[in-house]
This record gives structure tokens, sequence and C-alpha cells, in this order.
């Protein structure tokens, strides 16, 4: 973003001269100064992405080392219908072709998250299903959240935590709230 400032171009990213200090110690964080607004995204962004890496090292040491936060949209894909899923089924809930869902899936039967099964109705079709192994990754990953959500509440505070979770549901619309297509967004999948 480029702002005027004195006749001149200034990149507010990269210009720590325009940064906001953080608030002094002690400061009512709904005092401090408003911060520059390049800020909320990334700061939602490096939230998520500590909350799924220390997803991901929870996961390996409990026996899911080979479990990458792509696999974690696609197992939800996958498991989004009880009976399984076609490769065009999870490519559109994962927002890619389904060509790239069937590369996705190649690797979750490979890992042995994933099985593929015929669909009783239609015997030209192939459903894909999670194996008990990607059914225990799903659970625990489940667990694991609960966890990590604890933990923040423990040290942002309950009612934080609650807040900030329904200041979210007030901005993020609805329909958008559980998309599993993220990695499609973020460019690849």
């Amino acid at each position: 973003m480029v702002d005027h400032v004195g006749g001149e171009n200034v990149n507010q990213v990269v210009d720590n001269g325009k940064r906001v200090p953080p608030e002094a110690p002690g400061e009512a964080p709904d005092r401090a100064p408003d911060r520059p607004g390049f800020e909320l995204p990334l700061l939602l962004f490096a939230g998520f992405r500590t909350l799924i890496d220390r997803l991901h090292a929870e996961l390996a040491r409990q026996g899911h080392p080979d479990l990458r936060p792509a696999h974690g949209f696609a197992l939800q894909a996958v498991a989004a219908s009880p009976y399984g899923s076609t490769a065009s089924d999870i490519g559109r809930r994962l927002g890619v072709s389904k060509q790239a869902a069937g590369k996705t899936v190649d690797r979750l039967l490979a890992l042995g998250y994933a099985e593929r099964a015929d669909d009783p109705a239609d015997a030209r079709r192939k459903l894909v299903r999670l194996t008990p192994y990607g059914a225990d990754a799903l659970a625990r990953s489940a667990a694991v959240f609960d966890e990590l959500r604890a933990e923040w509440s423990a040290r942002l505070g309950a009612d934080r935590v609650r807040d900030l979770e329904a200041a979210l549901r007030t901005v993020v619309p609805a329909e958008a709230a559980f998309r599993l297509d993220a990695p499609s967004w973020l460019g690849g999948a």
C-alpha cells in the first residue's frame, strides 16, 4: 500500500517509521492506538498457522508423521459423506479440479488414510472413504484442537477466547465459516 507523506510515496507495509508502536505496558488493549490494517489478516493467519503447526507436531508424535495440512482438508472432504465421496465431490469441496483431487486422494491412499470402494448405487463410480487410520487421524485432530483451544483459554482467558470466536462469527459470513477450500485459495492442493 502506498501513502503520500510529505510529498513522497511511502510504502506503509515496510516503512517502520509509519508503524504504530505497541501499547505501553499496562495500557488497556481497547485504548491502544489503531494498528495498520494489514496487521489484522497477518495476525489472523499467524494464529491459524500456529495452531496448525502445533496440531501437526502433536499428530506426528501420536503416530501420524506424514499427515500434512492439505491432507487434513482433504480428509474432511472425504468424511463429508458417511458412505464415501467421489473424486469430483472431493474436488468441489476443496475448490480444485477432479484431477487435482485425484492426486490428493492418491496420496491419502498411499499413506493409508483412505481407500477406494465400489459405489453400490452405480458400478461405474468409485468412492473414496476413510480407513480406520484416517478416522483415527481426524479424531486425534479434533482432540488436539480442543487442547490447543484450552491452552489459548488458559493464556488469554476463556471469556476473551469466546469473545474472539463470537466476533469472528459476526464478521465471517456463515457460509464461509467452515469452508474446506483454503489450500486451493492459497494456491495449492
